[in-house]
């Protein structure tokens, strides 16, 4: 069976793992998974982005031919699962200069978001302090936007929003 038969049917969590761990090894199967993640149904890229953010996890560098696409799938995508695990990723990458300020303009709008999932803006939380390391100029705003948001976060965004600040003080 194939990578798309297989993240085309419903998929343990023990078997996403395996998936993960073999792609990130393999870099054939990264690149068929990476297919599947940019150019499938919505049940197929669903599951291939938990195995995505996993194995690019495990070993970023398979990722960098994929980030323009990936960077135009978190501005295009709908989907939670998508956003949520492009986000989860990109916290581990080194982004190229040149998508720092499209990914900063989309993270800042799903992190001032209060409809967004918890996950989906805190990811978008340390992407934007990782690229505030760039571009510092971008820190106040940052702040702010974390500052007013405190208040009324769930646990996870409080405990995430105070170490983004403990760093941002640090800059």
């Amino acid at each position: 069976m194939n990578l798309h038969e297989q993240l085309s049917r419903p998929i343990s969590k023990a078997d996403k793992g395996r998936l993960a761990l073999q792609a990130s090894e393999d870099p054939a199967l990264f690149t068929s998974l990476m297919d599947c993640f940019l150019d499938a149904p919505n049940r197929v890229v669903q599951n291939a982005a938990w195995v995505m953010s996993w194995a690019g996890e495990r070993r970023p560098e398979l990722l960098l031919p994929y980030l323009d696409r990936m960077a135009n799938c978190l501005t295009a995508s709908d989907s939670d699962a998508v956003k949520r695990n492009i986000l989860r990723v990109l916290q581990y990458i080194d982004l190229p200069e040149h998508l720092w300020g499209l990914v900063a303009d989309r993270c800042f709008a799903l992190l001032s978001d209060p409809k967004e999932a918890v996950a989906i803006r805190v990811f978008a939380m340390t992407v934007l302090l990782n690229i505030t390391r760039e571009i510092p100029e971008l820190k106040t705003e940052l702040q702010i936007l974390i500052e007013d948001q405190l208040p009324h976060g769930s646990a996870g965004f409080r405990s995430r929003g105070q170490k983004v600040l403990k760093e941002l003080e640090q800059l």
